[in-house]
């Protein structure tokens, strides 16, 4: 019986990063919807990600910019977590990929109040 080895020498095999891979799924254009209830007409914003390679944050939603940012990958989950403002103050925002859509939430320190929302690739 002869044996067969294969030699891969000279061939690196490269995993992305967590911060990599959350920058693929994550980064882009998206639709927001802010409704209250299914049922309600509807009400979107716009939100776009840009994410780097160490995972820090950039872009905006409901036309703020994004104050700071990141993104974070853990239990099956990538998640992102920004601050942007008005003239109201804070809002707290955190999403993360469910089945190809992004399920979050938005706290308005100065509103008092915490909005769940969902998003959709523009």
């Amino acid at each position: 019986m002869r044996k067969i080895v294969i030699s891969l020498m000279g061939v690196a095999l490269v995993a992305a990063s967590p911060a990599e891979e959350g920058a693929a799924a994550l980064s882009g254009d998206w639709v927001v919807d802010l409704r209250l209830s299914l049922d309600d007409e509807a009400y979107t914003q716009p939100m776009t990600l840009t994410v780097a390679s160490d995972g820090v944050v950039t872009g905006s939603f409901y036309n703020s910019e994004i104050l700071a940012g990141r993104v974070g990958t853990a239990q099956n989950r990538t998640c992102v977590a920004f601050r942007t403002s008005d003239g109201s103050g804070l809002y707290h925002t955190s999403g993360c990929l469910v089945d190809g859509k992004m399920v979050g939430q938005t706290w308005s320190e100065g509103r008092n109040f915490v909005l769940p929302w969902t998003a959709e690739r523009k």
